[in-house]
């Protein structure tokens, strides 16, 4: 089975080149080891020293030189929107005190869908709606610079392998 031992970071490998993509959730984009199927080219094991978060638009290099490229897979979101920019801040602000992976973009705020979380959002003045789309959270602020410039998710609550 070929190794992917090596990511490389959006901007800095040239899409079009690749031999193959592989599309992905979020779980299986945050992880050290897990095989991969590439339609392409079969089985890959994703071989990393610690676990990463693979972002969309990355690529990993083969052992045998080959690229595959990465992409986000849709996964079932709640998006956060609010009235007003500051109502939109305490509402992340709310989000980040629960240690929550989000995204954060200038009009909105990706989560995972979570019922409680929503019922909290509404309560404090937020607009929830459920969508599909890339889940691609920020590395936060415990996140520790990599070499090849991606934060490693450190303040994370799930188990990955």
């Amino acid at each position: 089975m070929l190794r992917a031992r090596e990511i490389l970071i959006e901007g800095r490998w040239s899409p079009g080149n690749e031999a193959g993509q592989v599309v992905l959730s979020f779980d299986d984009r945050f992880r050290r080891r897990i095989r991969i199927e590439v339609a392409a080219i079969g089985d890959v094991l994703l071989d990393l020293p610690h676990a990463r978060i693979l972002r969309d638009g990355d690529a990993l290099r083969l052992d045998d030189g080959r690229i595959v490229a990465i992409r986000a897979a849709d996964e079932p979101l709640m998006e956060v929107r609010a009235p007003s920019p500051i109502l939109l801040m305490r509402l992340a602000w709310h989000i980040g005190n629960r240690h929550l992976p989000a995204r954060l973009d200038a009009d909105r705020i990706l989560l995972r869908h979570d019922h409680v979380i929503a019922a909290m959002l509404r309560g404090l003045g937020g607009t929830v709606t459920e969508i599909r789309a890339p889940f691609d959270p920020e590395g936060g602020a415990y996140a520790s610079p990599a070499p090849d410039g991606h934060g490693d998710h450190h303040h994370h609550h799930h188990h990955h392998g």
